[in-house]
């Protein structure tokens, strides 16, 4: 089946919603949770970077930081392999933007009024009216601001999602079927050519990962593109010795898929 993402504004549906698709569309669920869990396979570190970093604005050292850029590709590759099973619903983390060229995966955006979000965000974390406030007028600016700096994009642009929902409005009933509807027809874009493009994707931003994330290198201007077989690998090393290093490396995690490099010397 189709690849659902989800994005919410805090306090519009609770995490049982999304969690209730999945277990009605024998879907698999992936959340925060779930990512983090993941990240700490790659080691004990990079579960704490991602409980440090995750969903907020990074300062000017983090922007900087080896260990944030880690944590986003990462969080990135993790995503790009779970889309490519079957019936999965990615919530958050930005999945939308990841995958908004894949012609299978839907991309949905939830909101609500102010007061709704408030009034569920009291209920469930137990605040007073006046740190609700704080509380949602925080992690809003946190996300938008995040997803901005990691994708150049607005998390409240309509344009970046297939379904917008304003559950204020729609019933939640409602949505459920709108979402299971169109996930029907996106399962028919899921063409042999469209997962050998996710393939590439993902195994690009896997490349990327290991470079990015190997404790004896250090490549600030490091990029993997995807192409159609191929991969391209864009950087600037140092030495030639640093250079045969990353080639390595790289064919090493690339396995049978030919490279072609672009890396220069700074």
């Amino acid at each position: 089946m189709a690849v659902l993402t989800i994005s919410r504004q805090l306090g519009s549906i609770d995490r049982e919603i999304p969690q209730t698709m999945a277990r009605l569309w024998d879907y698999e669920y992936v959340d925060r949770r779930k990512i983090l869990e993941d990240l700490s396979a790659q080691g004990s570190q990079w579960e704490a970077f991602g409980k440090e970093f995750d969903e907020h604005y990074p300062n000017l050292w983090e922007r900087f930081d080896r260990s944030f850029a880690g944590f986003v590709i990462l969080s990135q590759s993790i995503i790009l392999n779970y889309a490519l099973k079957d019936n999965v619903i990615i919530v958050g983390r930005g999945g939308n933007f990841l995958l908004r060229e894949v012609p299978f995966a839907l991309n949905v955006r939830i909101v609500a009024p102010i007061e709704q979000r408030l009034e569920e965000v009291m209920k469930r974390e137990n605040l007073s009216r006046s740190a609700a406030e704080l509380f949602v007028k925080k992690v809003d600016k946190e996300m938008s601001r995040a997803v901005h700096f990691i994708y150049g994009k607005n998390i409240d642009e309509p344009s970046s999602y297939d379904l917008f929902f304003d559950v204020g409005v729609i019933p939640v009933h409602d949505m459920m079927g709108t979402i299971r509807a169109a996930l029907l027809e996106k399962d028919k874009l899921k063409t042999d050519t469209a997962m050998e493009a996710l393939q590439m994707k993902a195994l690009a931003k896997k490349v990327r990962a290991g470079i990015v994330t190997h404790p004896t290198l250090f490549i600030p201007v490091f990029d993997v593109i995807p192409g159609e077989g191929r991969l391209l690998v864009t950087g600037i090393v140092h030495n030639p010795g640093e250079r045969k290093k990353v080639e390595t490396e790289v064919k090493k995690l690339a396995g049978s898929v030919p490279v072609e490099f672009a890396l220069h010397y700074r």
